[in-house]
């Protein structure tokens, strides 16, 4: 290979590597988004996007694809960037998103999945004393890059930076 066409695919490779990095959110902030994916797919709850009332498999599926296209272009890095952008209001229409649970009252998914996420914050992550491993040896860790991720049972209990800083 001639040495113009290797330095130009080592830069063409360098950009797709940095792209990619770029667009995965935190790895506590992918576990909340995770969360709140499956907690809209099993609530089994009605919502109302574009004139339209759907289950809740659907509009799993239509909030997944919006996380999707808005997490490659590095557009969310919280769960609170999940709710605002991909699962506030239609990109298209403008119209906010509504959640209707059982035959209740109609609430503003925003409000709801924001009181999801607080209730899976205060009592559902794991973190030491709360659903963690007592024996740190149970911990399965994974190291990305420069990143060490320590996770139990799925969920993300500790992410570091050059093994000595959280992130």
């Amino acid at each position: 290979m001639k040495p113009r066409y290797r330095t130009l695919l080592i830069w063409v490779l360098g950009f797709a590597v940095l792209s990619a990095l770029r667009a995965a959110p935190p790895p506590i902030a992918q576990a909340q988004i995770d969360y709140l994916l499956a907690f809209v797919e099993h609530s089994g709850c009605q919502f109302y996007r574009n004139g339209t009332w759907y289950d809740s498999k659907t509009a799993r599926a239509h909030l997944q694809s919006k996380y999707e296209m808005l997490a490659g272009s590095g557009g969310i890095t919280s769960a609170e960037d999940f709710i605002d952008k991909a699962a506030t209001s239609s990109s298209l229409s403008g119209r906010a998103y509504q959640v209707r649970c059982g035959g209740g009252e109609v609430i503003a998914s925003s409000q709801w999945l924001r009181d999801a996420l607080s209730r899976y914050r205060a009592h559902d992550a794991p973190r030491a004393g709360r659903g963690a491993p007592a024996n740190r040896g149970d911990w399965r860790s994974i190291v990305v890059l420069d990143h060490k991720i320590a996770m139990y049972r799925g969920h993300v209990l500790r992410a570091t930076r050059n093994g000595y800083r959280p992130v």
